[in-house]
């Protein structure tokens, strides 16, 4: 079809929701590593994982064989809510460029809890309540992920319990106030309350946390709290499982009105949005059905893909959790309090690092004033403020279309826009006030999360 006959916003109908998730790993040829017990680094079993995550989690987790996973009713009523979400031809992007690029991006603030999230919280939520749980515990960072959780768990009517990044719960208040508003108990991590948030105080006076600091303070918790378990708003199998509904249904706008793209961009940071974006374009490719250039697109203050390592390593700080082989910056990494929260984990899904480790898809890191450069002229072209780690790959999409300009080719560029901003205006303060500055870590920095790396092969 002809670009000036595809609508401005591509809307699906409510059938076209997917029925199933798509399990990428099906197609795999090289699987990811498994999760490895911590203490004797042996491949887990179902029942290592039991008394952390919810059973029917867990077989998600650990099937890398079925390719496509139905979707119980309950879900897929709840998605009703806000699903599907539209894929918008950026037609206004493209004029304020001057690029031949066609550019679309599947937008998934359009729920309250303003993000991607929301996708995979309310079936952790589900699977909790069919197993009779009291409640959850989890671990947010700019707080869309708590904020998804929290609605989710009011919805099923359990208990929810988030350790919130301290930086990030200084300077996001009402994005914390939006979880307490759904019934959600919102600690700063690491804090006082717990064994881990304790040690870790101790070791680093001042902290202002990381994602791995609250991820072991929300599983300490869990597992010392009769009738909870963990949840995980990103990194893990099933997460990305969940978040594949962003693709399938990314995929089935193009067949709609015969768009191909060429690029296919997501930010990175644990990894949900991007795989679940491109998970199904991937299987494509992994198939030989289609070619497409992935990109991941991560803050150079956090550089998981482009400077860490490919190894196994603990999940959290704490090192309570499972080691996962992934692109990593070592868990002793604390990164610079930059204003993407959400962007700020030390590793990387153990599914997109086999898949970049293949050399099937690209990652460039990118500094926050450049983001919030590429923030700024995305809002006043399309009239949506976007989160500062959606505006990562609004900052690679321009970088691309800008290409484009230079060579005269006309590429359709597909990029995830994961959830507005409203709630990180603090971050849009310090960039229009010109305070905003980039960090990048030197290799001295970097070297010494490298060291908290196990030394196993």
């Amino acid at each position: 079809m002809n670009q000036s006959q595809i609508p401005y916003k591509i809307y699906l109908d409510e059938k076209d929701i997917p029925t199933s998730w798509y399990n990428v790993r099906a197609d795999m040829k090289n699987k990811p590593a498994p999760l490895l017990h911590p203490a004797t680094l042996e491949p887990l079993k179902f029942e290592d994982m039991q008394p952390i995550f919810c059973d029917e989690l867990i077989r998600q987790e650990l099937d890398n064989d079925t390719q496509l996973i139905p979707i119980p009713e309950e879900i897929l009523n709840f998605y009703k809510m806000y699903r599907p979400s539209p894929l918008t031809h950026a037609v206004f992007l493209e004029k304020a460029l001057d690029t031949p690029a066609h550019i679309f991006y599947k937008f998934e603030g359009n729920n309250t809890s303003g993000s991607h999230k929301l996708n995979s919280a309310i079936a952790q939520a589900y699977y909790a309540k069919e197993q009779g749980l009291k409640g959850v515990t989890t671990e947010t960072g700019a707080g869309q992920w708590g904020t998804a959780l929290s609605m989710a768990c009011a919805f099923f009517g359990i208990d929810c319990k988030v350790y919130m990044v301290k930086v990030s719960y200084e300077q996001k208040p009402f994005r914390r106030e939006v979880m307490r508003t759904y019934g959600a108990e919102v600690t700063p991590s690491p804090s006082m309350n717990t064994q881990i948030g304790r040690k870790i105080n101790a070791a680093h006076p001042g902290t202002t946390g990381s994602l791995g600091c609250a991820i072991s303070e929300a599983v300490e918790v869990a597992t010392q709290t009769p009738g909870y378990r963990y949840v995980l708003g990103s990194v893990l199998n099933q997460v990305l499982l969940h978040q594949s509904v962003i693709g399938l249904e990314t995929q089935a706008a193009c067949k709609k009105y015969g768009i191909k793209p060429d690029i296919i961009i997501g930010c990175a940071g644990g990894g949900s949005n991007l795989g679940g974006l491109i998970s199904p374009f991937m299987g494509e490719k992994l198939r030989g059905e289609a070619d497409y250039r992935i990109i991941a697109v991560e803050p150079a203050s956090c550089p998981s893909f482009t400077r860490g390592v490919f190894a196994y390593d603990f999940a959290d700080t704490g090192m309570v959790c499972p080691m996962a082989k992934m692109y990593t910056l070592g868990h002793d990494f604390i990164p610079s309090p930059n204003h993407a929260g959400g962007l700020r984990y030390h590793g990387m899904s153990t599914i997109l690092s086999q898949l970049y480790a293949d050399g099937l898809m690209e990652a460039r890191s990118v500094e926050q004033t450049s983001v919030f450069e590429a923030a700024k002229l995305f809002a006043r072209a399309e009239g949506i403020l976007p989160a500062p780690e959606s505006s990562h790959a609004i900052r690679g999409a321009i970088d691309e279309a800008l290409k484009c300009k230079e060579t005269g080719e006309e590429k359709t560029i597909i990029f995830g826009l994961t959830g507005t901003g409203y709630f990180d205006m603090t971050a849009y303060e310090a960039y229009n006030n010109g305070t905003m500055t980039d960090y990048i870590p030197s290799d001295e920095d970097l070297a010494k999360g490298f060291a908290s790396i196990p030394k196993i092969k």
